[in-house]
C-alpha cells in the first residue's frame, strides 16, 4: 500500500491510520474474512471490505474552523455567574455590624 503510485499520499497516510494494526511493517495490509464457508464467498468479503476502506480513507475530512461565542451567550454566562455569586453570598456569616 505504502510504494503503490496509484494512491495519492493524503489518502495513503488516513488509509494507515484506519488500518491500524492490520498493516505490516512492510506497508503490506492483511484482511481476513471467515463469515462464509466458501473461500471465494470469503474472498469476495475481504475485497468488499479493502474497497469499503478505500473509499473511507479517500473522503478528505472537514477543515474544521475555530468559533467564538456570540455576544447573547457571553451576557447569558455573565449573568448566570453573577445569580450564582449572589446565591452563595447570602450563605455567608452575617457581619458583626449586622
Amino acid at each position: 500500500m505504502r510504494r503503490s503510485p496509484s494512491l495519492p499520499d493524503d489518502v495513503k497516510a488516513r488509509l494507515e491510520t484506519l488500518a491500524g494494526s492490520r498493516l505490516t511493517q512492510e506497508g503490506v495490509l492483511v484482511l481476513f474474512a471467515q463469515e462464509h464457508r466458501s473461500q471465494e464467498m470469503n474472498r469476495q468479503a475481504a475485497r468488499q471490505r479493502l474497497a469499503a476502506l478505500f473509499r473511507e480513507a479517500a473522503v478528505r475530512p472537514k477543515a474544521r474552523r475555530p468559533t467564538r461565542p456570540t455576544l447573547a451567550s457571553r451576557l447569558r454566562r455573565l449573568e448566570g455567574k453573577t445569580r450564582r455569586s449572589g446565591v452563595k453570598g447570602t450563605r455567608a456569616r452575617p457581619s458583626p455590624e449586622d
